[in-house]
């Protein structure tokens, strides 16, 4: 065993610079008189971890030396919020399992012995091992000190913006939205928008959730699919520049999602439950449970809620807007042998919501209503190779599912929809860490088929009238009130992609090269293959603190799977302007994967003891850029795309760690975007700004010049909290309405105030809204009160835009949720 500063170092763990105990590519083994039968025996004898996850073990002993028992363990990272505590057993062993990758401290207390403090890098499954040796307490080494070294300030790793929650701070958030996007908004990189939408680096969503290894690329918002359930997180990895190689189809941001485990719950059975309400008339109810035990972990959790304002409004008036949502979810995670680990993933989702009435379809007495389900299913299995090499494989199901349902009072068009998605998805990982390389090697296949039924109908005399400007001649023979029929469509198809990739992350002194190729064969109604280098390096100033770093990926980014068959087809060609389809030649031009190229260039600054700064610039410039085109502000969306997009970026992120109580961070982020027509896809009926966008570059709503979250958060003491949230946004580009037909317009008059219609290009108007959250913590109770919105200012998030349709802001709501635990 290799003995440094206290610490040995067994299996693939480096003693590095300074004490710290490196588990990334740069892992050396270094041995003096190590066993390597013991070793390896031992490494297999150790918990395994998902494919996303770390996992610590290890000894602790006394200088004679002999084991340490009922010592308190804890491993942190500050930056994260991230802490987990455990005590060592009577043999003096201890385990952390289900930690996310990253950087944290490992701190050691015993009554008699010296404080112990470690730095340790954990970037693989491949399990961890390290034996501590604890010093007897003299009068000079008992004082604990509580600044943070450089090391916890910066992570010297990363080649590209990534960052992590842990469900701690997302726990005390006050949040106004329900899905797991709203945390994410703490981070720079993101636009605002309805719903719960938020806009990755100048892209519409082309977002990927990796829930403990399940890939689910739906767009998570409240109007299109059942949100991530933020209570279900343990940590969130985000990643929105240098993407691995491991992730494809939908990376403009990938987060990686590990949930709550009941391994190391220490107990068979604990659990809370939870009631909840706030003013606009929202009941909301949790019971969640977990537990361990021998070699099973299990934990689950049941939720439900009710609400007068499911979706963003469309008026200030927020008309027909009841709804509700149960969402449910299991893991289970069992060790049957010393090299095996299995998990298993049970996620669940149903809504059923009205669709907001504008005032004119309120007093028509329009009903629509939207139902949402999805049910996954995924099985992971870990396998231990040798002491340095893990093989895992994880197969998934998903099923998502939407309905919509007409009324006879739909104006000005009435439509229906029942549209059904299959993903299921086979991903196999090798990971190994040899020397000062942590490569990682994968295949993976998915298959996904589609089903879709649309109907559509003209209700309204007045829209798409022959006298009108903009008169869509091909929409005659649906044209209701003028003796026309439905239209209908119905289709079915399937697709895959085929993927292969590897990675290595290399540690080199100060320097860290991360290479990656990626490969995918994609086969759908079109057909396409892209290589994909993703490569990135960082450089490490130990003297100041600083980490600069640079990266360059290409990516190819997949078509949304939602109404892709009608979006693509014949018979919606007939539905669109002929001065739009003009440009496409007349026909139709199906929807292919977006190629991307997206350079980055970033530095990390340690600054004194409590903060951290990160800053970035990226450029980023595609063909056939992804989109979407909403529907008459229904949950009806069709994928669209358009020649090419080119944007350009700028963020930075101050972070105060922990002190005297106080804690906070500070996330600013710009994004220029600018689209190029022309369009394909889509179905843009009733939206006449697609002919003046289809004439030339222009820019998109993705663009916005300057957006700002801060959170502050305060531990007074004695389990009571304070959190106070404010985000700023300066206003996303809206449709090119004419300011004059819209003050004729009796739905879209009252919002004018709102947004600017004569600016270049034309925005909603800045807002900064603020939110309020105390919490109370104890060993039974906890609650939280928060009041989102304090200053119940009227803001927009977009106005008739052809993407996103119209909404506005939630206005002041006070919410009230109590938390029993046992």
């Amino acid at each position: 065993m290799f003995e440094a500063g206290g610490a040995q170092v067994l299996g693939s763990v480096e003693e590095g610079r300074g004490g710290e105990i490196d588990r990334r590519g740069g892992a050396c083994l270094t041995t003096v008189n190590m066993n390597w039968f013991l070793l390896f025996n031992w490494t297999f004898s150790l918990p395994l971890c998902p494919q996303s996850t770390a996992s610590l073990s290890g000894r602790l002993l006394d200088p004679s030396p002999a084991a340490i028992p009922h010592a308190s363990l804890t491993l942190s990272n500050p930056l994260t919020g991230f802490t987990e505590t455990t005590h060592s057993s009577d043999s003096g062993a201890f385990h952390f399992t289900n930690v996310p990758f990253g950087n944290y401290t490992l701190s050691v207390e015993k009554p008699g012995f010296a404080p112990l403090s470690r730095r340790l890098a954990l970037r693989s499954n491949v399990p961890a091992m390290v034996e501590l040796v604890m010093e007897l307490a003299t009068a000079s080494n008992t004082v604990s000190v509580v600044d943070f070294d450089r090391e916890a300030l910066v992570h010297p790793q990363d080649t590209g913006s990534r960052a992590e929650i842990h469900h701690r701070e997302i726990d005390r958030l006050p949040l106004a939205s329900r899905g797991l996007e709203a945390a994410l908004l703490t981070f720079p990189g993101f636009a605002q928008n309805a719903n719960g939408a938020i806009h990755p680096r100048g892209a519409h969503n082309q977002m990927t959730f990796v829930v403990d290894g399940m890939p689910v690329t739906d767009q998570l918002t409240g109007a299109f699919a059942n949100a991530v359930d933020p209570s279900i997180v343990q940590t969130v990895e985000l990643f929105t520049g240098n993407i691995p190689a491991e992730y494809g189809s939908k990376v403009a941001a990938v987060a990686n999602v590990t949930t709550r485990s009941g391994l190391g719950a220490g107990r068979i059975l604990g659990g809370a439950v939870t009631l909840g309400s706030d003013s606009q008339d929202t009941l909301s109810s949790q019971a969640r449970i977990s537990g361990e035990r021998g070699r099973l972990g299990y934990s689950a959790s049941l939720s439900a809620m009710k609400t007068n304002r499911y979706l963003d409004a469309v008026n200030l008036a927020n008309f027909h807007n009841g709804g509700n949502l149960e969402r449910a979810f299991s893991r289970f995670d069992y060790q049957p042998s010393d090299r095996d680990s299995f998990r298993v993933n049970i996620m669940a989702g149903n809504s059923s919501f009205e669709l907001a009435n504008l005032a004119s379809q309120q007093a028509n007495g329009m009903d629509q209503r939207q139902g949402l389900r999805d049910f996954s299913f995924m099985l992971g299995w870990v396998r231990t190779l040798t002491a340095r090499a893990t093989w895992d494989v994880t197969a998934s199901v998903r099923t998502a599912e939407a309905t919509l349902t007409p009324s006879p009072g739909d104006i000005p068009v009435t439509a229906g929809q029942t549209r059904r998605l299959t993903t299921a998805t086979l991903w196999n990982r090798v990971n190994t860490v040899r020397g000062r390389h942590n490569v990682k090697a994968g295949a993976d296949a998915q298959y996904f088929p589609v089903s879709e039924r649309f109907t559509f109908g003209i209700t309204s005399a007045t829209f798409n009238a022959p006298e009108l400007p903009g008169f869509i001649d091909t929409l005659l023979d649906y044209d209701l009130t003028r003796g026309g029929r439905l239209f209908r469509f119905a289709d079915a198809a399937a697709g895959g992609l085929y993927s292969g990739f590897i990675q290595d992350n290399i540690s080199l002194g100060r320097w860290n090269l991360a290479l990656g190729l990626r490969y995918d064969a994609y086969r759908f109604l079109t057909r396409g293959n892209q290589m994909q280098p993703r490569v990135g390096v960082s450089y490490y100033l130990r003297e100041t603190g600083t980490v600069l770093r640079a990266s360059y990926n290409r990516t190819y980014q997949t078509p949304p799977n939602e109404n892709l068959l009608l979006a693509s087809s014949e018979q919606s060609s007939v539905l669109v302007a002929r001065s739009v389809r003009s440009t496409l030649g007349q026909g139709v031009v199906r929807i292919r994967p977006e190629r991307q190229n997206f350079y980055e260039a970033g530095v990390q600054q340690a600054i004194g003891s409590h903060l951290s700064a990160d800053a970035s610039f990226y450029h980023k410039d595609a063909r056939d850029q992804q989109d979407n085109n909403n529907f008459f502000n229904t949950g009806i969306i069709f994928p669209m795309s358009l020649a090419a997009i080119r944007v350009n970026g700028v963020e930075g992120r101050v972070a105060l760690l922990p002190a005297r109580g106080f804690s906070a961070t500070a996330s600013v982020t710009h994004a220029r975007a600018v689209s190029t027509p022309p369009f394909t896809g889509g179905l843009f009926i009733g939206n006449p700004g697609v002919i003046l966008l289809s004439s030339g570059p222009f820019v998109i709503d993705h663009d916005q010049k300057l957006g700002v979250q801060t959170v502050v958060a305060y531990d007074i003491g004695r389990g009571l909290s304070a959190t106070v949230s404010t985000r700023y946004d300066s206003g996303l580009v809206t449709n090119p309405s004419d300011p004059a037909v819209v003050a004729r317009d009796a739905d879209y008059a009252p919002l004018l105030p709102y947004v600017n219609l004569t600016s270049n290009p034309p925005r909603t108007l800045p807002r900064a809204i603020t939110n309020v959250g105390v919490g109370y913590k104890g060993e039974r109770w906890e609650a939280d009160f928060q009041v989102t919105n304090v200053t119940n200012k009227t803001a927009l998030y977009n106005f008739q835009s052809l993407f996103v349709g119209t909404r506005l802001a939630a206005p002041r709501t006070a919410a009230l949720r109590l938390r029993w635990l046992f």
